[in-house]
C-alpha cells in the first residue's frame, strides 16, 4: 500500500473518530428548555437567542438551550408552577405573574415607580434585585437575570386617552395582578383582568375596549389591527425575570451553574438597551396603523395616589428604597 493510500485511510479514521467523539459529547450535553410568551419577532426571542448563544459559547457546548416562543411549552403560570416542581427547566415571565407566588414582586408593578430604564437597571441589577431573587429562590425559582418587558401604554377602540378621566366607562384588560386592577380602577376605567393569550380575541370581539402593554406587544401581537388609539402613558414598567427551576439548577455541576448565571446577567443590560433602541422604530411603524398620542403623565401620576395609599403599608420601605436609587 502506498503512502498516499495510508494517509487517506488514516485521515478517514481520524475524521470518523472525531465525528463519533463530538456526537457523543453532544448526546451527553445538558439540554434545557426555555419557554416564553413572545412571538418570534419579539425582543423576548432576541434575548433568548443571545442567552442561548452565550451559554453554548461559555460552556463550549456542554449546555444546550432549546427555546420555545409563543407559549409553545404552556401558559406562563403553568410553566412557573412546573419550575417550582422541577418539571419545567426555564421560563421567561413577568414580575406581575410572579407577584402571586412572591408578594414582594408586586411592588415592581406600582405606577410611576421607575424613572427610566437606567434607574430600573440600577435597582434590578443591585442589592434590591438580589433581595427579590432570594425571596423567589425560597419559592423554588432561581433568577438568572432581570430582563426587559418595557414601559406600558394604553390602547383602546374608542378615543385618545390624555387624562385619567378619558378612561371612564372603558373596559380595559389588565394582567391578573391586584396592583394593575387597582391602578386602572383608580384611573376611572373598569379593570378587566384576563390572561395574555385571550387578549387579541377579546379585543376583536369587543369583550374589552382596550388594554395596556409595552409598544413591542402592541406591534408583535398585532393589537393595532383591533384597536384605534395608542396613548403613550408609561404608567407602569414591567420587568421580565429569566427563571430556572431551583431543583434543576441545584442538580447541575457548579461550572454549569456559573455559566447560566453569567449569561443571564449579561443579557439583562443588553436587552434593556435593545428595547430602548427599537421602540422608536416600532412607534414609527405603528403611527401608520393606529392614532398615537402622548398622555398627560403628571395627571396619571397624581391619580395613582390611592394605589400608594393602599400598598404603601404592604411593601414597607421597599418603595422608598427603590425610588431612592440613583
Amino acid at each position: 500500500m502506498n503512502k498516499g493510500n495510508v494517509f487517506r485511510i488514516l485521515s478517514a479514521v481520524c475524521a470518523s473518530f472525531l465525528a463519533l467523539f463530538f456526537a457523543s459529547e453532544q448526546a451527553h450535553a445538558t439540554k434545557l428548555k426555555l419557554g416564553h410568551t413572545g412571538s418570534l419577532d419579539h425582543h423576548y426571542q432576541k434575548g433568548s437567542d443571545m442567552f442561548k448563544k452565550r451559554v453554548e459559547e461559555l460552556s463550549k457546548g456542554k449546555i444546550q438551550i432549546v427555546i420555545f416562543p409563543s407559549d409553545q411549552l404552556g401558559k406562563q403560570r403553568e410553566l412557573v408552577e412546573g419550575a417550582q416542581l422541577g418539571t419545567v427547566d426555564m421560563v421567561l415571565t413577568s414580575d406581575v405573574l410572579l407577584s402571586s407566588f412572591e408578594p414582594t414582586m408586586g411592588a415592581l408593578g406600582l405606577p410611576f415607580l421607575f424613572r427610566d430604564l437606567d434607574h430600573l437597571g440600577k435597582v434590578m441589577d443591585g442589592p434590591i434585585g438580589d433581595e427579590l431573587s432570594k425571596n423567589l429562590e425560597k419559592k423554588g425559582l432561581k433568577v438568572l437575570g432581570y430582563w426587559e418587558n418595557g414601559f406600558r401604554h394604553i390602547t383602546n377602540s374608542k378615543r385618545p386617552i390624555v387624562k385619567p378621566d378619558d378612561l371612564k366607562g372603558l373596559k380595559i384588560r389588565t394582567p391578573e395582578g391586584a396592583v394593575f386592577v387597582d391602578t386602572f380602577n383608580a384611573y376611572g376605567a373598569s379593570a378587566t383582568p384576563m390572561s395574555f393569550g385571550e387578549l387579541y380575541s377579546s379585543l376583536q370581539l369587543k369583550v374589552v375596549d382596550g388594554q395596556e402593554n409595552p409598544v413591542a406587544h402592541v406591534l408583535t401581537q398585532k393589537f393595532y389591527e383591533v384597536q384605534s388609539f395608542l396613548s403613550l402613558s408609561s404608567h407602569i414598567h414591567s420587568v421580565e425575570p429569566l427563571l430556572i427551576s431551583t431543583m434543576i439548577f441545584k442538580g447541575l455541576p457548579a461550572d454549569e451553574q456559573k455559566v447560566l448565571q453569567q449569561a443571564g446577567k449579561e443579557v439583562a443590560p443588553w436587552i434593556r438597551a435593545e428595547v430602548a433602541r427599537i421602540e422608536a422604530e416600532q412607534l414609527k411603524f405603528l403611527e401608520g396603523k393606529i392614532a398615537v398620542n402622548k398622555a398627560d403623565a403628571a395627571a396619571f401620576e397624581a391619580a395613582s395616589k390611592p394605589v400608594y395609599d393602599k400598598y404603601g403599608p404592604k411593601f414597607g420601605d421597599l418603595i422608598q428604597r427603590i425610588k431612592a436609587v440613583r
